[in-house]
């Protein structure tokens, strides 16, 4: 029998209630403009501090072109999944472009990193094996290893002592998964580390590089980059395109035989509708952009060099972080709700980050900058939280 209608509605009700008491309600702000450094919300301009579009591209003139020219030539949709009709050119060409940029064998496009994710560890695990996760990884990996059949084990946030225990008594294949930058803190996974002790333990590496692909490396190729690592010590590389490279979707790469058994087993690839054409084609454009201006990371990396001296001489609870996610510690849920209020009466736009996103009593202001931003755009960040914090 069905429950009551008035019975799911109680529910519900008492549910939404709890959060309000608690201030954990979570509302959408629809903005009427480009994402950029400024963004307009209820006929407000304010300089926008909590945008992952890290390199200023998702407005970029030549994607804008690049996507025109895509739908021109595909389309609007995709019109099914990749193993249907859904494949063109456009993906083709896409993950040629990621292998080249990734040093690897193969790619495969996914419709958003959490897809892609969940795909990872139920196409290469089953129930007799073991999955590993640092305790701050992203939603989509927690979720995958939870959804999946294999058993799902958690490693003290980037203690490699932690994942050693853990792994020693796991099951069957072991996988190691972990964030490159930690959307929330973030700080950035201690990858030869970790790389090492999976090589001694016989576990496979999977890095989501979401936050790090296009910004971290002297060529903008992410955490694995950066930390210098091959693709042996690092076999399963995750990222995506909706940060760094201004568009959406993501890939994972890695050996040719290993990506083919996704395109024959990962039941998000194969009953989803493949991405946009267009966007594919877009995103070709973006990496190349990527490529060949290096000088977005560079002024990003004075951006979070400036913004972090400056919090550190005004005594400002920021987090530990080199990346351009800089966490501004706030503590209870309502404290963080009515400091993000106060920066919008001020001309920003930062959102409060409260639990279950973040652990309860580390409510935060999640501060992004951007290759976009400019100095004194930051400067005047510092300023205003001075006066609030």
């Amino acid at each position: 029998m069905c429950p009551d209608q008035a019975v799911i509605n109680d529910a519900v009700k008492k549910r939404i209630k709890a959060l309000a008491q608690n201030n954990l309600m979570r509302t959408r702000h629809a903005h009427d403009t480009p994402q950029g450094p400024v963004i307009r919300l209820n006929g407000k301009n304010l300089i926008n501090f909590c945008s992952n579009d890290y390199l200023g591209l998702a407005n970029h003139p030549f994607l804008v072109t690049a996507m025109k020219e895509g739908i021109d030539r595909y389309g609007v949709g995709s019109g099914a999944s990749q193993l249907i009709c859904g494949y063109t050119t456009a993906h083709e060409s896409l993950e040629e472009s990621l292998c080249e940029f990734t040093d690897r064998e193969s790619a495969i496009l996914f419709s958003s990193g959490y897809l892609a994710n969940l795909a990872i560890v139920n196409t290469l695990l089953d129930r007799h094996d073991t999955v590993v996760g640092d305790k701050l990884n992203h939603a989509s990996m927690i979720d995958a290893a939870r959804l999946s059949r294999a058993s799902f084990k958690r490693y003290l946030h980037a203690d490699t002592k932690s994942l050693r225990d853990l792994l020693r008594i796991s099951t069957g294949n072991k996988m190691v998964m972990t964030d490159g930058v930690f959307s929330m803190d973030g700080d950035i996974a201690p990858l030869p580390e970790l790389a090492q002790i999976c090589v001694e333990m016989s576990a496979w590496l999977v890095v989501d590089d979401a936050h790090g692909f296009g910004v971290l490396g002297e060529n903008g190729g992410g955490i694995i980059e950066q930390s210098g690592l091959s693709t042996k010590e690092i076999p399963i590389l995750m990222a995506t395109f909706g940060k760094a490279l201004g568009t959406s979707g993501a890939f994972i790469a890695g050996d040719k035989e290993v990506m083919g058994l996704f395109v024959q087993s990962a039941r998000t690839l194969i009953y989803s509708t493949a991405p946009p054409p267009a966007l594919a084609y877009a995103t070709v454009r973006a990496l190349k952009i990527v490529r060949e201006e290096s000088w977005r990371r560079e002024h990003l990396r004075k951006l979070i060099g400036r913004f972090t001296n400056g919090a550190k001489q005004l005594s400002l609870p920021v987090m530990n972080s080199s990346t351009a996610i800089q966490p501004l510690l706030i503590g209870s849920a309502g404290k963080t709700m009515a400091t993000s209020k106060k920066l919008f009466e001020k001309g920003f736009y930062v959102t409060a980050i409260r639990p279950p996103t973040v652990p309860r009593g580390t409510s935060r202001l999640r501060i992004t900058l951007t290759a976009a931003h400019n100095e004194e755009q930051v400067d005047r960040l510092l300023d205003t939280l001075s006066l609030l914090v």
